[in-house]
């Protein structure tokens, strides 16, 4: 055989497999080595990405000088080995094994029409009936996602090494004994009433389709197969959508990229039904003259009562009419531009850099931004004030590399279940975890140490651990000379933040403090992780300034299982971000101050010299207070929900209201869609062509896999269309229904090389290179670079390649508690649904699991307010009130309450505090004050 084949960097190990020699690696079982030498032995309880049990047996072959068979799944071969599995003796063994499975599991119960054993039966001959067959042990569908069908369980324990070994849930087990034995949730519960996830590990892993999706997807064959990405979080795992005769997705299976490697989470193995959901906007609308905008009356609206249908020209005709109006009457007066635009991280690359053209050259402003400003704005300040670039300095599973993780202010078993899991497979193999967080979240029982700070206490917690390190000497001074600068105001800062100093204003004792310090400082690496806990704060470039110095002083950075990760909210915002929808930067993150830079994109989008402006425009929450003193008359909101998405929702439903034109892209009639003069709609992720970058740099290819519903298009072919009605002359040819091809000449590939040309990042990255890899880790110089998951591995992107320390302030939440309003209010995403809850809201699997908002309340704290568990609760601020049920949750600290913002119906941002910190202009989403009472009290008093 050709080596070549071999796994890389192995040594060949020579054997000798039916009478012919063959190299294998070391450590590649004898099955693995046997199948690329074109031998096929049948595999059960074997399965690519598990450890191997050898439990099923089906695999045996004859070793020379054994006396007994061996299962070839788990038997690494050595040098001189001889192996046979064609000998009379191996093959009936592997029959016999097959037809006692069947007579355990018959064909005929199996829920997958492919079942794994059906396929070897019929591969070997073994005979159906040969054995009696052991009795019906029944079904299990009390889970709205997955169906259990224990007749088809063989007990290859495929399903509890997946949810054991490869997500880390320690949920599937094996229960009894010889005949009785079985596979159970927890202690053999329904599943619908454990502790599962539904991460549907086992539904991937299982060979015959006794776990299985509940909608009966596995009974027959896919039409069709396309690989693409997921929609939803930064982790940007890789799929294949399985689409049925009719068109739809019917369910969706994990494959190898390379942020996920075959692995998928609830949202992204059963969510996406949202596509097809009956709600889907399939015409343009455009609002009746009769239903004046009323921003108290948004929820979940039927688009009948508010637009009329329009046909594609006549409502585009509106748009562009509303925003040339809207320009004209303000170049009349010399004022400023009215408009802004609001783009979408839920899109794709080509879409963003086409949307914050067009708001550049179209409508004369940099008045264009998206979520990112709500996201990690003030992460990526710091991170571009400290090392000169906003990116992560190492991918996320790099975590298989560290030492010691420190995660803080994020909750990834929630927000990123799939990167929660490498975090987990690497604890299993001796890393060290610090959780730091008010809340005690799902990592907690994985966590070496669990600092439970008090909430709006960062910035003390961090300088203390610095104080430490500094003190006793545990900094990296070789590292702090060669590469960094202003170590000494640092040092000098950060003198008075003793632990003992520190310990009453973070809730966290000293002796903890300086435990996980020198941990963290003499640890031969250690990487560090954070999230909107962190960011999302009036203080959370100062909390990102004093992480940023963490690592800096320690010289925990620039290699493998060291750096700064902070973890990505959506699917694309690092990739909208990369593609300049931002107000103060251009593609690249070119500042739009820089004259060179503007200079730059004039001439590739062929306008005259000076036409774009060198002021930076305004940020999210900017243009909503701009809108509502009317100093913004018009917006374009592509993708993006504002009315649910932005804090203090009261002021800015009512700054959306009273815009004078407002047009929106979108699949759903949203809460911001509602309020909208012109609604266009949009297709769905799965609808579609495109690139998107994960939050570990890697730019990855999505896929088109169905068709639109009715008449709705691209949001690129949109875009084009508005910008020729706007006197642009753009010409890129993009398909109506979103598709796109590998060559780049035309439509999505044309937008993408056009933006590459200003994106030094990816330079090498070309469209029929990324239609070729479908993933591709940037920076990226040429085609033959394979790419760079680490970063700052020589130096920074700063002057002298030094980064620069800055001293991180103690500055406190923008709003305290006190008498009227006792509690602190945490908000933020929860498992089941993403963001607004615009997609995943609308999808039946995963709003069954969690259909309704709750806030979550510390038992103690709960008792003392007189609610129980299911109550219903009245949650005020300053700001605004709603109700919904408690929650009790031991996780949660006392006088703290927690809402997650996917829920109209209870919205938790009319309640957030819109302070911003000045720096990243990110509002103060993760802090404020709230009294949380009995609603039935509140109503008797009122």
């Amino acid at each position: 055989m050709n080596t070549n084949d071999l796994p890389r960097h192995a040594a060949p190990i020579a054997f000798t497999l039916d009478g012919r020699v063959v190299e294998a690696a070391p450590g590649e079982s004898l099955l693995d080595a046997a199948e690329r030498a074109g031998v096929v032995l049948p595999r059960l309880c074997a399965s690519e990405g598990l450890r191997p049990a050898g439990n099923c047996r089906a695999c045996v072959v004859e070793i020379e000088g054994e006396r007994v068979l061996a299962p070839s799944c788990c038997r690494a071969p050595t040098a001189g080995m001889v192996v046979r599995s064609d000998t009379p003796r191996a093959a009936n063994a592997r029959r016999t094994v097959l037809e006692l499975l069947q007579a355990d599991a018959p064909v005929t119960t199996a829920l997958k029409h492919d079942s794994e054993l059906a396929h070897w039966a019929r591969e070997t001959g073994a005979r159906a009936g040969r054995f009696a067959p052991r009795g019906a042990i029944g079904e299990d569908l009390s889970h709205p996602a997955m169906a259990v069908n224990r007749d088809a369980c063989i007990q290859c324990t495929r399903c509890i090494r997946a949810c054991r070994e490869t997500q880390g849930n320690d949920v599937l087990g094996l229960a009894f004994r010889g005949g009785h034995a079985q596979i159970v949730f927890d202690q053999n519960d329904p599943m619908g009433a454990s502790t599962c996830v539904a991460c549907g590990e086992c539904v991937q892993a299982c060979p015959t389709g006794a776990i299985a999706p509940a909608n009966g997807a596995f009974a027959k064959p896919s039409l069709q197969r396309v690989d693409s990405v997921c929609p939803f979080c930064g982790v940007g795992c890789q799929l294949r959508y399985h689409v049925d005769e009719s068109g739809r997705i019917a369910h969706v299976e994990g494959i190898a990229g390379p942020a996920n490697e075959g692995r998928l989470c609830v949202k992204g193995r059963f969510g996406f039904d949202y596509a097809h959901s009956p709600e889907r906007l399939m015409r343009p609308l455009i609002r009746r003259a009769d239903a004046p905008k009323d921003p108290t009356a948004i929820e979940r609206r039927d688009w009948r009562e508010l637009f009329r249908e329009a046909s594609w020209d006549e409502a585009l005709d509106a748009a562009a009419a509303g925003f040339r109006a809207a320009l004209g009457a303000t170049a009349a007066r010399g004022r400023a531009s009215p408009v802004a635009g609001f783009g979408s991280a839920k899109g794709t690359n080509e879409e963003a850099y086409l949307f914050q053209k067009l708001v550049r050259t179209a409508f004369g402003t940099h008045n264009v931004d998206h979520c990112t400003r709500l996201c990690h704005a003030s992460s990526v300040a710091a991170l571009m004030e400290g090392l000169g670039s906003g990116v992560v300095s190492n991918p996320l599973r790099d975590v298989e590399h560290a030492e010691l993780v420190l995660l803080i202010g994020a909750n990834p078993a929630q927000n990123h279940p799939v990167g929660a899991t490498w975090i987990k497979n690497a604890i299993r193999r001796g890393t060290r975890l610090v959780l730091a967080d008010p809340r005690r979240t799902e990592l907690a029982r994985h966590a070496w140490r669990y600092l439970g700070f008090s909430p709006g206490s960062d910035v003390a917690l961090l300088n203390a651990m610095l104080h430490v390190i500094v003190a006793e000497g545990l900094t990296d001074p070789a590292y702090i000379a060669a590469h960094t600068r202003d170590f000494d105001a640092v040092q000098a800062h950060v003198a008075a933040f003793t632990p003992e100093a520190m310990a009453p204003v973070c809730g966290i004792e000293p002796e903890a403090i300086r435990e996980v310090a020198r941990a963290f400082a003499t640890a031969k690496s250690a990487m560090i992780l954070w999230g909107m806990g962190v960011s999302q704060h009036a203080h959370g470039t100062e909390n990102a300034r004093a992480l940023i110095a963490l690592s800096l002083i320690t010289g925990q950075i620039g290699r493998p299982g060291t750096g700064l990760h902070p973890l990505r909210g959506q699917n694309n915002v690092q990739g909208a971000s990369d593609a300049g929808l931002i107000p103060m930067v251009l593609p690249d993150y070119a500042r739009v101050n820089d004259a060179s830079a503007r200079e730059r994109a004039e001439a590739l989008w062929r306008l005259a010299p000076g036409t774009l402006g060198a002021e930076p425009g305004l940020t999210v929450v900017e243009i909503i207070e701009a809108a509502y003193r009317g100093d913004i008359s018009a917006m374009l909101v592509q993708g993006e929900n504002p009315a649910m998405s932005d804090p203090d929702a009261a002021h800015a439903r009512a700054a959306l209201a009273g815009l004078k034109h407002l047009v929106v892209q979108d699949i759903f009639l949203t809460e911001t869609a509602a309020l909208a003069d012109v609604v266009l709609p949009a297709t769905a992720w799965p609808e579609k062509t495109g690139s998107v970058t994960n939050t570990d740099r890697c730019v990855q290819l999505g896929r088109k896999a169905v068709a639109s519903p009715g008449e709705a298009r691209a949001d690129a072919w949109i875009t084009e269309q508005l910008a020729r009605r706007l006197g642009l002359g753009w010409d890129y040819g993009i398909a109506p229904d979103g598709s796109g091809t590998g060559d780049g000449a035309q439509g999505i590939g044309a937008v993408y090389e056009e933006m590459r040309a200003l994106m030094p990042s990816i330079a090498g990255l070309s469209w029929p290179r990324l239609w070729r890899d479908g993933a591709v880790t940037y920076p990226v110089s040429d085609e033959q670079d394979p790419g760079q998951p680490v970063v700052f591995t020589e130096g920074f992107p700063m002057p002298e390649g030094r980064a620069r320390l800055v001293p991180a302030a103690l500055v406190p939440p923008a709003e305290r508690p006190d008498g009227e309003y006792p509690l602190v209010l945490i908000t933020g995403r929860q498992l089941e649904h993403w963001h607004t809850g615009s997609m995943t809201r609308r999808s039946a699997v995963l709003d069954a699991i969690e259909p309704s908002p709750v806030v979550s309340l510390n038992p103690a704290t709960a008792e003392r307010l007189g609610l129980r568990a299911g109550a219903l609760a009245r949650v005020r601020s300053r700001r605004g009130a709603i109700a919904l049920p408690v929650r009790v949750d031991d996780a949660m600290p006392p006088d703290t309450a927690f809402i997650p913002f996917a829920y109209a119906e209870a919205a938790a941002n009319l309640l957030t505090n819109p302070a911003l910190d000045p720096l990243g202009k990110i509002a103060e989403l993760k802090y404020c004050a709230v009294d949380v009472r009995p609603a039935a009290h509140e109503a008797a008093s009122a």
